[in-house]
C-alpha cells in the first residue's frame, strides 16, 4: 500500500470515528463523499466535489455533499480557504503541514509552497514588533507562466495542487 493510500485510509478512519462520536449514521453517500474528498489533492469547491461524487454515486444530493464537507471541516479533516474569487474551497487538512499559496488571477491555478526563510522572517518581524504569531496565511496573486505564454486554455480548479519547497 502506498503512502498516499495509507494516509487516505487513516483520514477515512478518522472520519468514521468522528461520525460515531457525534452519534451520526455512517451512510454510503457520506462515505463516497469523504473518500472522493480525501483522494483529491487540490483546493476543491463544494460544487466540484458534488460533480465528482455524482460520477460514482449519481443519487447523492448537493445538500448532502455540503453537509458532509461542513462535518469534515468541523472534525479538522478539511480546511476552508477563500481566495480572490470569494468561492469557498476546501483542502485536506494535515496536522503540522503549514503552507502558503500562489494563485493565478487569470486561470485560477493554485500552487502550494513552503519556504523556511519566509517563515523565519515573519517570526523575526513579529518579534521586533512585540507580537507572538498564533497563525497566518499568505496568498500571493499574479499570473502563472502558462498563462503568460498563452499555453493555458482552461480554468485550473481541476488541476492538482503542487507543493513546492523553496
Amino acid at each position: 500500500m502506498g503512502v498516499r493510500s495509507r494516509i487516505q485510509d487513516e483520514r477515512f478512519a478518522a472520519f468514521k470515528r468522528a461520525l460515531k462520536e457525534r452519534n451520526l449514521k455512517s451512510t454510503s453517500q457520506r462515505d463516497d463523499i469523504a473518500r472522493v474528498f480525501f483522494a483529491t489533492n487540490r483546493h476543491i469547491s463544494v460544487e466540484e466535489l458534488y460533480n465528482e461524487v455524482r460520477t460514482i454515486s449519481p443519487r447523492v444530493g448537493y445538500a448532502t455533499v455540503y453537509r458532509t464537507v461542513r462535518l469534515l471541516r468541523e472534525c479538522s479533516l478539511a480546511a476552508e480557504r477563500h481566495f480572490h474569487d470569494g468561492e469557498a474551497r476546501f483542502e485536506n487538512a494535515e496536522q503540522e503541514h503549514h503552507h502558503d499559496h500562489l494563485i493565478c488571477e487569470k486561470c485560477g491555478k493554485i500552487v502550494e509552497f513552503t519556504n523556511n526563510e519566509i517563515e523565519d522572517l515573519q517570526e523575526a518581524v513579529a518579534k521586533k514588533l512585540g507580537f507572538v504569531i498564533s497563525r497566518h496565511k499568505m496568498e500571493l496573486y499574479g499570473v502563472c507562466a502558462e498563462c503568460r505564454s498563452g499555453r493555458r486554455v482552461r480554468r485550473a480548479e481541476s488541476a492538482p495542487a503542487r507543493v513546492v519547497h523553496t
